[in-house]
This record gives structure tokens, sequence and C-alpha cells, in this order.
């Protein structure tokens, strides 16, 4: 899986699919991760840069066994989970709230 403009300023994370544990949908909301375009205010998770991320309703938590957790929000979450499970990956149970991003 590729993470476009995950580091600064336009640097692309790689994650295998093996490395995946986990996979969590959470509902965004104003101050739990919509109105971040990039970084974060909570050092448990990272979120790329995606500028259209206020209009945006899910987002995707992703357990790559390290402290910090990769935060996207893909144009399709579903198209997302279904690559992750295909490949042998989790899969997220119902949404839960996001955390403050």
């Amino acid at each position: 899986m590729r993470i476009h403009h995950y580091y600064f300023p336009i640097g692309t994370k790689v994650i295998p699919y093996s490395s995946i544990r986990g996979v969590r949908r959470v509902t965004l909301g104003p101050f739990r991760g919509r109105a971040r375009l990039w970084g974060t205010a909570n050092p448990r998770y990272w979120a790329n840069l995606d500028l259209t991320r206020t209009t945006k309703k899910t987002g995707l938590i992703l357990d790559v066994g390290g402290v910090v957790r990769p935060f996207i929000t893909p144009k399709d979450p579903n198209a997302v989970l279904a690559a992750i499970a295909e490949h042998g990956g989790p899969t997220p149970g119902a949404p839960s709230r996001s955390p403050v991003i």
C-alpha cells in the first residue's frame, strides 16, 4: 500500500499488506480528523496531506505494529478495505468515532 504525501514535503510511505495488523474505520468530525489537513495533534496517529479531507466523512486508521498509526482518508474507503482483505489483511468492525487527530 502506498500513502502519498505522508512525509514532508511530498514523500510516499510504503506499507506491505502483510504488515497491516488491524484496520479501524472511523467517522470524522470537526475536531476528530476532518479539519486536519496534514500531521497530527495526537502523537499516536499521523495524517497524510489531504486537502479534500474536510469534505470526507470516513477515515481509516492502520495498525502496522508501531507506536504511530497512519490515518488516511481515501476517496473510496470500501475499495481500500477490499484491497487489504484481498491481500489477506484484517477487516474492520463497525465504524467508531475518530480520535482527536
